[in-house]
């Protein structure tokens, strides 16, 4: 039952700086088929589409596909099967992503009893195909079609709903009962509702809602999902050590690891120099819509002997470089 319940990973899909946020964190980041993850106006930002949803809501798989191959992710979600004719339809398309991507988990949507049957059993090269277990916003719920023990025995994606309804589910999925059922393997979930409730001005927490109105936007969500992590962890869900994105991966954000400003010598080898991306903006953002910018909007060079710098403006740049003699000596820019 413990293994059973271990997620594989836990996914916050939403733009940044939310999904800067998650993913230093241990989340998941992604994004819909059709939206992105926004952070290509930041210099020194790169948040990974990792998870590949797709919208239930306006579906086309064509499009859908043809995504995927753009991003390469490690985790997609094809479709909703409402059908079974659509169940068929999803496995065909996912058995061609398999063919490509043999690593990659896929998961498709049952929405009609028959799906189930369908996506679990279907021959697949690899890793066997992940049930989607519908929780969140869908208006058809896992619930509505089916009972538990459908469920038990497969691979399961728990999709939507506040933490403490999952694990009610994946209790359910997983714990002994009286006609001996193999309990389901939770390969992960993922639920992005902290953010929306975050402009209504309240934070997610093991305690339940709590009022966030002395926070920042992306304050409430930080809290929240510091919150989601911590609840899982206690319940032995949270992925092993060394599964997360951020502990596989290079950090999203780029942070230089001399002096952060140049130009003023704020060191990060002092104790806890900046604590949060917050208080970076709060330092030195000022209200000037040109600049200068917070540390992940900067022009961040690495220079020959490992030497890492940050300026706010390339007129900043030009003017350090000139008088330390750094120009022609670059080893790595990121902007």
């Amino acid at each position: 039952m413990e293994v059973a319940r271990r997620a594989e990973y836990i996914g916050f899909l939403h733009r940044a700086p939310f999904a800067t946020e998650a993913y230093a964190l241990g989340f998941v980041t992604g994004a819909r088929e059709d939206c992105r993850i926004q952070d290509s106006h930041l210099r020194n930002v790169d948040v990974p589409i990792l998870m590949l949803d797709n919208d239930f809501n306006r579906p086309d798989l064509d499009r859908y596909l043809t995504r995927f191959r753009e991003v390469e992710p490690e985790i997609g979600v094809v479709g909703d099967a409402r059908t079974p004719e659509e169940a068929h339809t999803f496995v065909d398309a996912a058995r061609e992503l398999k063919s490509d991507y043999p690593d990659a988990t896929i998961i498709i949507v049952p929405k009609c009893r028959e799906a189930i049957d369908i996506v679990a059993n279907a021959d697949i090269p690899g890793e066997s195909l992940v049930l989607g277990y519908a929780m969140g916003r869908s208006n058809i719920k896992a619930w509505h079609f089916s009972d538990i023990g459908n469920w038990r025995g497969h691979r399961v994606h728990l999709l939507g709903a506040s933490p403490t309804k999952q694990w009610r589910v994946i209790q359910e999925l997983t714990q002994p009962n009286l006609t001996a059922d193999p309990p389901a393997d939770i390969i992960g979930l993922d639920w992005n509702g902290p953010q929306g409730i975050a402009y209504k001005g309240e934070s997610w927490s093991r305690d339940g809602w709590q009022d966030a109105d002395f926070l920042s936007i992306r304050g409430t969500v930080r809290r929240s999902l510091r919150e989601m992590r911590a609840f899982w962890e206690e319940r032995g869900v949270w992925p092993a050590e060394g599964k997360t994105p951020i502990e596989r991966l290079e950090p999203a954000v780029k942070e230089p690891d001399d002096p952060i400003w140049v130009a003023n010598g704020g060191d990060l080898s002092d104790p806890d120099p900046l604590g949060s991306p917050d208080e970076w903006a709060e330092l030195v953002d000022y209200a000037d819509e040109d600049g200068p910018f917070p540390i992940e909007q900067a022009i961040v060079v690495t220079y020959e002997g490992g030497r890492t710098l940050a300026y706010r403006t390339q007129t900043e740049r030009d003017y350090v470089e000139y008088h330390e003699g750094l120009k022609g000596k670059i080893a790595d820019k990121r902007t």
